[in-house]
């Protein structure tokens, strides 16, 4: 048994190898883009007087350049299309045949997607250049709220970002899906609250669906997240605290797309090792977190009589900071609760009903401390 094993191993290595290589090669591209194109329009944006100003409902008490969705759009942009390009124009017509082969993956399946890449990034597009209007011009919450409705029913509809949950009818899982699309989208439009906070999640959530992805052996999907992963580090870079430079709604429309992208095209469900339907949940314990800030600052911000699309200083970080963490502390207490979450996602797959009444139960209680950290915080949005 141990000699079949060995075996199997040794002729499945170069392939491993190979698909490692291009892991690596995608994150570290898309990661130089990304670092090298913040820190162009980090001076560009303060230049052109393109920044953040402090103000009564924002955190930040000094002026931050905006602009960093332009380089992580950008960045996704040009890796996402050059790979494409290298797909259509090289590996299909055979001149890359030993990289084909050594891989085992077959390019037409990727020729497949391509119309559904373009609708993808058309998508992706239309809500960066929503985001940036709204970092100009600041934007009613109602047109931000239909653009995006369109955008995720296009996404669903026409570029297969959806998911089945064992429905037939598409008409009812495209629904569904724009539905969770657009919540992601403003989940993240919400975590944009404090330096490193969006991106850093965003991160960490995307590595957790790239593992799910790989277990499915899904290549395009596990490539766009690794592209993915990449463009946040290079962000990351200088939006960790102390942030030099803030992704604005540019960015964080964008992110929370992406990431509403990969729950959505990630197989979860796998019938020869758990034939389980619970698995199908993954997502919603990976996004945890962010749901429960979503949804906790726009009951609070209800209970209070005000709409919950205007932005003040009553999320979960800012209650956080107001115990007395530094910014710091208060972002990777973040990290850590997602991360949490995110590795009991990762088994959702493999265990038994029990298990999975455990990670359930995790979660809540991951939750739960949440809440008693908040606990006796007397909320004041005119305070950081």
């Amino acid at each position: 048994m141990c000699g079949g094993f060995s075996l199997r191993f040794y002729r499945n290595l170069p392939r491993f190898v190979m698909l490692a290589t291009l892991a690596v090669i995608l994150v570290v591209g898309s990661f130089v883009m990304s670092a090298i194109l913040t820190a162009v329009v980090k001076r560009l944006a303060a230049r052109a007087g393109f920044v953040a100003h402090p103000q009564a409902d924002r955190y930040h008490r000094s002026v931050v350049p905006l602009g960093g969705g332009i380089a992580i759009f950008a960045a996704l942009s040009v890796v996402i299309l050059a790979a494409a390009a290298a797909v259509k124009f090289l590996i299909v017509p055979g001149q890359l045949r030993w990289l084909t082969e050594r891989t085992g993956v077959e390019p037409t399946h990727f020729l497949a997607k391509t119309d559904q890449l373009a609708i993808i990034w058309l998508c992706a597009f239309v809500l960066f250049l929503l985001g940036l209007w709204d970092d100009k011009k600041r934007l009613g919450p109602f047109l931000k709220l239909a653009v995006q409705f369109t955008v995720a029913i296009v996404a669903a509809a026409f570029g297969q970002v959806r998911v089945e949950l064992f429905i037939q009818n598409t008409a009812v899982t495209s629904a569904l899906s724009a539905v969770w699309i657009v919540l992601i989208i403003n989940a993240f439009n919400f975590l944009d609250n404090m330096d490193g906070a969006a991106a850093g999640i965003a991160l960490i959530a995307g590595s957790i669906l790239f593992t799910a992805a790989a277990t499915s052996s899904q290549i395009l999907v596990g490539g766009l997240a690794l592209v993915f992963i990449g463009a946040l580090l290079g962000f990351l870079v200088f939006n960790f605290p102390p942030a030099k430079i803030f992704m604005g709604d540019a960015g964080s429309l964008v992110v929370g797309f992406f990431v509403a992208l990969l729950t959505l095209r990630t197989t979860y469900y796998h019938e020869a090792q758990s034939g389980q339907w619970y698995s199908v949940f993954m997502p919603l314990v990976v996004m945890a977190v962010p749901l429960y800030d979503f949804i906790s600052v726009t009951l609070l911000r209800i209970s209070q009589g005000k709409s919950p699309l205007v932005g003040d200083t009553q999320h979960f970080s800012h209650r956080l900071k107001r115990r007395g963490l530094t910014e710091t502390q208060t972002v990777l207490t973040l990290y850590l609760t997602t991360l949490c979450t995110g590795l009991g996602a990762t088994f959702l797959y493999q265990v038994s009903l029990f298990g999975a009444i455990l990670i359930f139960a995790q979660t809540i209680m991951i939750l739960c401390i949440i809440a008693v950290l908040e606990t006796g915080i007397k909320d004041d949005d005119s305070r950081s």
